[in-house]
């Protein structure tokens, strides 16, 4: 099962050998790309690469297969894969290496380990998700609070902190409206969602009921 359908030269490469390669890479992109989607949010662009992604480096191996370009051709196939603009998460660079991993597997006629690197990857995937992760991301909050410039924004607000939320952190502080007015950035982990608001009161006493703006926390920062 585990066993190569092809022969140890390119040459013996036959039609049957490239459909029957090219239909199981193609199926287990379609399964990856489901995979991908559980619980998570991807552009359409992103999921025709983890379908289509298999396929193509299944074929550069299958053209090379035997010769000492074969190395060549890994290694340019996964510099291929770059993420120049826009930096991908961590769920997202695992999915496109497994399609890598799956395409090279069936690009050297192991179908039965294509296959079984696809479910266990997949069925361990559901299983890490479906558990609980403890890091209250339904509970994190992302808060920006404008203060007048007159104010020492050092601890200003940690009493109310340490009351209703878990952990509070200043990440970032900038001026606004021409210097006159400071903008303080937390990320909170609220002890309850029930909180919020008669939290947000309490701060919009001490600001001068300036501009408050509370919501939660993106959920694609985790970068690799």
């Amino acid at each position: 099962m585990l066993e190569s359908i092809l022969n140890e030269t390119a040459s013996s490469i036959t039609m049957t050998h490239m459909a029957v390669c090219t239909a199981v890479s193609l199926g287990l992109g379609f399964v990856l790309a489901g995979i991908h989607t559980y619980r998570n949010q991807s552009s359409r662009n992103f999921l025709m690469t983890l379908v289509l992604l298999p396929v193509i480096v299944q074929m550069v191996i299958m053209l090379v297969n035997g010769n000492l370009g074969t190395g060549v051709a890994v290694m340019g196939a996964f510099s291929l894969v770059r993420f120049r603009s826009m930096p991908g998460n961590a769920r997202e660079i695992s999915s496109v290496f497994l399609a890598m991993a799956v395409g090279l597997a069936d690009g050297m006629g192991y179908i039965g380990i294509g296959i079984l690197m696809m479910a266990v990857v997949g069925i361990v995937t559901v299983i890490l998700l479906k558990i609980p992760d403890g890091s209250g991301q339904l509970l994190g909050r992302e808060l920006r609070v404008t203060i007048p410039e007159n104010l020492d924004y050092c601890g200003i607000f940690d009493d109310i902190f340490m009351k209703y939320t878990k952990k509070a952190e200043m990440v970032r502080v900038k001026t606004v409206n021409m210097g006159s007015l400071y903008e303080l950035s937390y990320m909170l982990v609220l002890k309850s969602q029930e909180i919020e608001k008669v939290m947000l009161d309490e701060i919009r006493c001490r600001n001068g009921n300036l501009t408050i703006v509370c919501g939660r926390m993106a959920a694609g920062n985790e970068n690799l």
